[in-house]
């Protein structure tokens, strides 16, 4: 149930570009290339996103991406 609760302010949160840990902006956190013209996002409490630059959206990153 719990899920059910966090799970919209989580994608909220990243419609915003923002983390869905402690709220900071994302464009300010630290990017690295990944493929596919990809970019790897880790935010300063560490939680890891993967940004679209075509589609301009962030996601969390999959455990193979980490």
């Amino acid at each position: 149930m719990l899920k059910n609760v966090i799970a919209p302010i989580q994608a909220w949160l990243l419609s915003q570009g923002r983390c869905v840990g402690c709220g900071k902006p994302l464009n300010i956190a630290k990017k690295v290339k990944h493929g596919d013209g990809m970019e790897k996002v880790t935010c300063s409490c560490g939680r890891i996103f993967i940004y679209n630059p075509k589609d301009e959206n962030y996601r969390r990153a999959l455990l193979e991406e980490v």
